[in-house]
């Protein structure tokens, strides 16, 4: 009866699991944050040559 009062019974080795799902869940998602971090600074510096390279093709007024 106690049991249907409490719900179900999590067994130690269920609630280990469950416990290193979450830090594994965090940690993907501090993980992806880092990485979108390092796409926009990958792109930032790519736009950035890529616009110091076109104001090269300038002709030079003489």
């Amino acid at each position: 009866m106690a049991k249907a009062l409490f719900g179900h019974v999590v067994a130690p080795a269920e609630l280990r699991v469950a416990e290193e799902n979450a830090v594994l869940r965090a940690r993907v998602r501090r993980l992806e944050h880092e990485l979108a971090e390092l796409r926009a600074q990958r792109d930032a510096a790519i736009a950035h040559e890529l616009l110091s390279l076109a104001g090269d093709n300038e002709p030079a007024l003489a």
